[in-house]
């Protein structure tokens, strides 16, 4: 145990030795397991004003995906393996095992959700509900894009780029790159706050973790579509909470319940009067659909 989480209150921060990775994690509450898994540019921080909330009902974790945060991060490896859906998956397995937990529920938002859904898939022992927060299947994302989507969602594009290509034209200014993203994205008002945004910066100045970022979008264009395409077929087992933000690309872009009904058997949810960056502009709403769908 590392001592108290400067975000999450009444929360103490965790090294978890996967096996292959160190992970980051935050732990707080008592109750059935749920694992909070974060986006980028974000961290576990993103759900400071949510999770505190949700561990009155809950044993919280918090954890900071591979590449992340506070968390390792690794060389990409052999076809951007390293970053791989499948390899974050694990590693959350992995974290949950070594904290006790086989069988959890789990919240993942942007590249989290995309985590979550790669888990359910490789682990469906291992999850009891999933939440996806402003996402549509990343194969489907792929399939159906356009010139509007490329232009809105220019990173998809951008960071997958040949090394170091991306990665050094983020160098130049990181924080101007970090501002743009973010403004970008979030349609709410003073989200994040000044806190937050200088905690993603933070870790946003870490050459190795612009790196792993870049190696994070890099595997989902080329080997998760790849494990996507096998598993083309394979329904999600569990219930599906879709939420997603109005305001934001993916709500204007897609059916978001159909893009998932293409993946799940059992699927709900609905759009909140947001952007992309739900748990940060509309925590009440979250937490109230979370409450609803967990209980």
């Amino acid at each position: 145990m590392l001592g108290p989480d400067p975000f999450l209150s009444g929360f103490e921060l965790h090294d978890v030795e996967t096996g292959a990775v160190r992970i980051r994690a935050s732990v707080g509450g008592s109750g059935p397991p749920l694992l909070l898994l974060h986006g980028h540019p974000q961290t576990h921080a993103t759900w400071q004003a949510v999770a505190p909330r949700l561990a009155t009902n809950f044993r919280v974790v918090a954890m900071d995906l591979r590449g992340y945060g506070d968390s390792d991060k690794p060389e990409g490896g052999a076809r951007h393996a390293n970053y791989s859906k499948r390899a974050m998956a694990a590693d959350a397995v992995a974290v949950m095992a070594r904290l006790g937990y086989e069988r959890f529920a789990l919240v993942g938002h942007d590249r989290g959700g995309r985590v979550g859904h790669r888990l359910a898939l490789d682990h469906p022992q291992a999850v009891t509900r999933l939440a996806l927060f402003d996402i549509a299947p990343t194969a489907t994302m792929y399939a159906r894009t356009d010139k509007d989507f490329a232009t809105r969602y220019f990173w998809w594009f951008f960071l997958i780029q040949p090394a170091p290509l991306p990665e050094r034209l983020i160098a130049a200014d990181p924080e101007f790159f970090l501002r743009t993203h973010v403004d970008g994205q979030s349609k709410t008002p003073g989200s994040p706050s000044s806190a937050l945004f200088a905690e993603y910066l933070r870790v946003y100045r870490d050459p190795a973790t612009r790196h792993a970022i870049c190696e994070d979008y890099r595997a989902a264009a080329t080997i998760d579509l790849e494990h996507d395409a096998a598993d083309a077929e394979t329904r999600i087992a569990v219930p599906v909470l879709a939420l997603w933000g109005a305001k934001g690309t993916v709500g204007q872009t897609y059916d978001v319940l159909e893009t998932w009904r293409e993946k799940a058997a059992d699927v709900s949810g609905r759009a909140l009067d947001c952007g992309h960056t739900l748990q940060e502009e509309r925590p009440d709403d979250v937490l109230a659909e979370l409450t609803q769908f967990l209980r």
